[in-house]
């Protein structure tokens, strides 16, 4: 079983796999307002050398209350990925997201996927938006 996620919590971002036995890792701490190169960061770990995209088996993302922004670029991305290659898409939650790397979030989506026998079904990625844990409150200019 392959299983990629991605962590990101505004100022540190880690993508992991999980590669059958092996787990690889790739953490990197940027600005906040910087956004990673995902495809680099997922290279660092192997991609296109030990593995391809239609490889993997399940993708997903951490939840994080850490950075809405960075939560939500992951997921769309991620999203891309998995709808164009019909593989499912998890959105992981927990109390502690935001002091997980990607390896703990791919451990506990990989958990979760073999909980639910393995039905791709139930991790379908329009499900697999991120929640905001508070409402935000919006401020009208000009009013």
């Amino acid at each position: 079983m392959k299983v990629i996620a991605i962590q990101s919590s505004g100022d540190q971002t880690s993508v992991s796999i999980i590669n059958n036995d092996d787990i690889l890792s790739y953490s990197l701490d940027h600005e906040r307002k910087e956004r990673p190169d995902w495809n680099r960061m997922l290279q660092n770990i192997g991609l296109n050398v030990n593995f391809s995209f239609t490889d993997i088996d399940l993708f997903a993302y951490a939840n994080s209350t850490g950075s809405y922004t960075a939560t939500r670029s992951v997921a769309s991305y991620l999203k891309g990925i998995s709808v164009a290659l019909d593989k499912p898409l998890m959105a992981v939650n927990t109390d502690n997201i935001d002091e997980l790397s990607a390896d703990s979030i791919a451990k506990l989506a990989l958990d979760s996927f073999i909980q639910s026998d393995c039905d791709a079904s139930l991790f379908n990625p329009d499900d697999a938006n991120p929640i905001y844990a508070s409402d935000p409150q919006y401020k009208k200019i000009n009013e």
